[in-house]
């Protein structure tokens, strides 16, 4: 059994596209991607993006990706059954894109035990300036899809420019606590880029989504 398989916990955001690659530099063999959607299997479950454009990225890296439906009431038992299934696989360990909110690492690590799983947070403890300066140095490209601070960062491009605007502000410059959310179009883990065709500007309670409608790899 190859003991380097993994799975990664996937969001489609900046993140998770940075551990997935340090992971990969470290030996990692990524097998598969897994998300987790909204109960209705319409938005991705953090960041509300439409489920087509996971797809798109899982296919423009050439991984397969596990989308799963759940609430958040049964999100940790659907996580840990779509897990089990990728046990059966023969994946050994799972890679988890969080920073500093000691209560994700501790939920991370407490359902990895129960299921037996090896987690790697490769991106723990890093500062977070120094985090969004290696992702886009790394050649990642991304957009904001999701934000409760600014309507206008929505679209946005993560670049230097993007940092240095977050240095003024008084939140975690990653936005670990949901300031803002993004979505990746492509970097050093895809073959092809995405086009972004067509959004629009959404407003659900106290957060601004950009609504990508329509996308396709070029």
């Amino acid at each position: 059994m190859n003991e380097n398989k993994v799975f990664v916990s996937w969001s489609g955001g900046k993140d998770s596209s940075l551990a997935c690659l340090r992971a990969m530099k470290a030996g990692c063999e990524v097998s598969y991607l897994l998300n987790m959607l909204d109960e209705s299997g319409e938005r991705e479950r953090a960041h509300g993006t439409r489920p087509f454009l996971l797809q798109l990225q899982a296919e423009a890296m050439g991984i397969p990706m596990i989308q799963v439906n759940a609430s958040w009431e049964m999100y940790e038992s659907e996580f840990k059954a779509a897990v089990r299934r990728l046990k059966r696989e023969g994946i050994q360990k799972g890679v988890f894109g969080d920073i500093d909110l000691r209560e994700h690492r501790a939920w991370v690590e407490r359902v990895c035990e129960e299921l037996a799983i090896e987690p790697l947070l490769p991106l723990w403890g890093g500062d977070p300036g120094a985090l969004l300066h290696e992702f886009v140095t790394a050649g990642f490209e991304a957009i904001v899809v999701a934000t409760r601070v600014n309507e206008d960062w929505l679209g946005r491009k993560i670049d230097e420019s993007f940092i240095s605007e977050l240095q003024e502000c008084d939140f975690h410059a990653a936005g670990e606590s949901g300031e803002y959310h993004s979505f990746v179009i492509n970097g050093p883990l895809f073959r092809r880029r995405i086009r972004v065709s067509e959004t629009e500007r959404v407003r659900r309670g106290d957060h601004w989504f950009l609504d990508i409608k329509r996308g396709e790899l070029e």
